[in-house]
Order: structure tokens, then C-alpha cells, then sequence
């Protein structure tokens, strides 16, 4: 069996390895048209942080770890079409034009940052960098800026703001919602984050809506929003993820935004083609509802589920729970699941709560507050957010767990963790406390 997989990035090469474990005789093929694989898309920000040295090191696998597990690869391939009744694949490798045949077909394009409301947004001067050669040319002229312009306050905006302020340049923040990380947590939560921001000196542009941008090669940029500009050195655009389908042919159903409809196991409308990672929208928990949501954690495990089901369709995928955390002005803050203001659209009475939990018995100890969201009636735990300034990331993916197998407040209050007083506190933070000192129920409504 020959599978042939389009895109290289982590859904591409989760779904490889995983291809390799299941069918140890299958000949896997890699198609990518960048010229290197396995790079991490946010290494601008790991090197802006000082997490690496060279963005040469931003890589999450090696050539040498695939050729290990006898995967194939063509670097620099880019698929011009694909025919999907005589299973072949047609792309464009140093100016030649190449054919391939599949048996099986796994589409992993990945996206890219493109907005076709705002004009001017796929100019020379508005930095993406996605890409490794993107984000070489997104240092260089980063480093000879000094006042930016972000557009979209989501995570990757917000931090890009965060390690660019810290570089002491002007960073302005344009975002159409009237808070920042809006997908993620509700306005309360994020509050302290957005007051920090503003205390560094981010201009925050809130309710506002980008209509263009203005740009001559070596000049600074004028963005647009309502009957205002910002001129700055150049503009960062932080919004409308994207994937590239253009090469697909008329017998893979579409969704109305572009992106490939699929069923939980990953199948596309043709039988013996699937799609992973950005070019999908996903079921969101257990219910019907897709959205769309481009994140590793989700890209890596629809890879794997598609590799599980190349044969017969044996393993649904669980859905995503939009589960994040990340380290931004001096603030832990992770999410998973609802949130409360979403909650309104989701048809069924939902309640919220605030507790502040200390994270060790010792007097000086930090606290996290976590905010509750769950089922009024059946107080199953639909979201949770945590704020701390102390590294509490990992207990988000704890009540990720929870919201998977449908956990009650009453389930979650008698969670077993260790007891250390050094390290934890009587009743652990990702327990529910009931105890009305520990907990603010001003929100309860």
C-alpha cells in the first residue's frame, strides 16, 4: 500500500508515524513544498524569548528520524492538483513537473495568514512567519524596526505584543472584540492580563476593525481601522489562519469557509481520502457542532486518527476542547472548554464559578483562580480558565481530562492527588472546593 501524504508539518508527520507503526509494510511518501520539514511555527517567539539561539534550532523532528522510519520525503514539492478518480497527485518540484499515485491520500496542508476583508494584507511588508523563511525574513526586518503594529489579539498577537514590548519597541494592538484572547476566556479572567499590557506601554486598539493596509517597500505602514490610522514600521498579522486548498478537485466536499469536511474518523467525501490538522473544522467535545480551530494538539491527534483508520474506520476522533496555555505579562493563564459568554449559545442553563486556591500550605505560597463553568442541572464541568504567577499550565490539562469523561463538581471534589507540603496544598487546585471561603459565588448568575 502506497500512502501518500501532502504537507509536513505536525499533522503530516504525526499521521507518517503513525501510518509506519500501523502498516509496517507501507510505502509512506512525504509531499512538501517548503524546502525544510518539521518546523515550529512559532519559533520567532521561542527566539524572541531566548528559548533558542537560531531558528535553525525551532524543529520538532529531524530528516534523520523519518528516513529511520523508512518515510519518504520531497522537499520543495508543491501541489498544483490532485485527481482523485485515476488516485494520482501532480506537483511541481524544481520547475518540473512531477506525477505520483496513491492508494491512500492524507491532506495536510497546513494553513497560512491571509485575510481577503483587509487590503493590502498579503503585501511585502505585512510579516508572516509561519514558515521558517518567513520568520528569517520576519527577524530581519523586525530587528530594524522599532513600533509595530499587531492585527488580532488571539495568542499568537498577544504574544508577539508581549515579546516585542519586552524589546522595548512600540507595539500596537488592533482587535475587533473589546478583549483580548476572546476565544479563550471570558473578560473577567483576562482582565489582570489586559491591565499588565496596557501598564507596558501596548497601545490597545479594542473594537476596532482593520479595513486596509498601506505599504511602499522600505516605508512604514499605515493600517486603517474605522476613520483612524496607526503608522509604524511595519505590521504583524495575527488573524485569519488559513488553509491553501486550490489544488483539490471537484469531488472533495467543502465546508462554506473553505475547509474540507470531514466525518470523525477523518474521511473526506472520497473514499480513501483524508484530511488532518488546519484544512478541517472539528467536532467540539462530543456534540455535532464544528468549528474551526487550528492547534498543534489538535493537528498531532486527527493526524493519528487518520492513520488509524487508512483501512476501516476504527477510532472516532474525541473532538477538541480549544485546550491553551502560555505565559504572557507576568501571567500563567490556560483554558479548556466553554466559556461562560459562549455558553449563551450552547442551548443549555450553564452556571460559573470563581475560586482563588493557595498552591502549597506554606504562608507565602502563590494562589491560581480558576473559573468554573459547568451544567446548572448535572454539574458536569463544561470549561475551565486559570490565572496564576506561578507555572500552573499543567493542571489545565487535568481538567481537560474532566471535561472528557463528563466529571461532575462532585466527581472532581473527591479527586485523589498527593499531599506534600511543599508542594501542593490540603485539597488540590484542580479539586472543586465547596467551601464558601475559598470561593467568590458573586458570579453565580
Amino acid at each position: 500500500m502506497k500512502v501518500v501524504i501532502i504537507g509536513a508539518s505536525y499533522a503530516g508527520i504525526a499521521a507518517a508515524l503513525e501510518v509506519r507503526k500501523k502498516q509496517p509494510d507501507a510505502e509512506i511518501v512525504l509531499l512538501e513544498k517548503q524546502a525544510t520539514l518539521g518546523y515550529i511555527p512559532n519559533g520567532l517567539h521561542l527566539y524572541w524569548g531566548n528559548e533558542i539561539n537560531d531558528l535553525n534550532a525551532a524543529y520538532f523532528i529531524k530528516k534523520e528520524q523519518l528516513e529511520k522510519q523508512h518515510v519518504q520525503y520531497c522537499l520543495e514539492a508543491a501541489v498544483e492538483k490532485m485527481n482523485t478518480v485515476n488516485k494520482t497527485v501532480i506537483y511541481l518540484w524544481h520547475g518540473q513537473e512531477k506525477m505520483t499515485t496513491y492508494d491512500k491520500l492524507i491532506i495536510a496542508t497546513g494553513s497560512s495568514q491571509l485575510s481577503q476583508k483587509i487590503s493590502g494584507s498579503g503585501g511585502e511588508s505585512v510579516l508572516k512567519y509561519k514558515r521558517h523563511s518567513e520568520a528569517v525574513t520576519a527577524l530581519t526586518k523586525m530587528e530594524m524596526s522599532q513600533s509595530v503594529t499587531i492585527i488580532g489579539a488571539g495568542q499568537v498577537g498577544v504574544e508577539a505584543a508581549y515579546l516585542l514590548s519586552k524589546q522595548q519597541k512600540q507595539v500596537t494592538l488592533i482587535e475587533s472584540m473589546d478583549y483580548v484572547l476572546f476565544k479563550y476566556f471570558d473578560k473577567d479572567m483576562i482582565f489582570p492580563v489586559q491591565e499588565k499590557m496596557i501598564e507596558a506601554g501596548i497601545d490597545m486598539q479594542l473594537n476596532q476593525t482593520v479595513s486596509a493596509i498601506k505599504a511602499e517597500a522600505d516605508l512604514p505602514v499605515t493600517v486603517q481601522f474605522g476613520n483612524e490610522t496607526v503608522v509604524s514600521d511595519t505590521v504583524i498579522l495575527g488573524v485569519n489562519v488559513r488553509p491553501n486548498l486550490s489544488f483539490l478537485d471537484e469531488h472533495i466536499q467543502l465546508h462554506m469557509d473553505r475547509t474540507i469536511a470531514v466525518d470523525r474518523y477523518m474521511r473526506t467525501s472520497v473514499e480513501g481520502v483524508f484530511a488532518v490538522g488546519d484544512c478541517i473544522q472539528l467536532n467540539v467535545g462530543e456534540g455535532n457542532e464544528t468549528e474551526y480551530i487550528p492547534l498543534v494538539n489538535n493537528a498531532v491527534r486527527t493526524g493519528i486518527v487518520a492513520a488509524a483508520n487508512l483501512i476501516k474506520p476504527k477510532t472516532a476522533f474525541v473532538g477538541s476542547l480549544r485546550t491553551i496555555g502560555t505565559f504572557l505579562f507576568g501571567y500563567y493563564i490556560a483554558s479548556t472548554g466553554m466559556t461562560e459568554a459562549e455558553s449563551v449559545f450552547s442551548g443549555r442553563k450553564v452556571k460559573a464559578y470563581h475560586q482563588e486556591v493557595r498552591l502549597t500550605s506554606l504562608p507565602d505560597a502563590d494562589t491560581v483562580t480558576i473559573k468554573w463553568v459547568y451544567d446548572a442541572t448535572s454539574h458536569v464541568l463544561l470549561g475551565a480558565q486559570l490565572i496564576s504567577t506561578s507555572n500552573i499550565l499543567e493542571k489545565i490539562n487535568t481538567l481537560a481530562l474532566a471535561i472528557q469523561t463528563n466529571q461532575t463538581l462532585e466527581d472532581l471534589q473527591q479527586k485523589e492527588y498527593f499531599f506534600h507540603p511543599s508542594f501542593s496544598q490540603l485539597i488540590s487546585a484542580t479539586n472543586f472546593i465547596s467551601w464558601q471561603e475559598v470561593r467568590d459565588d458573586g458570579n453565580e448568575n
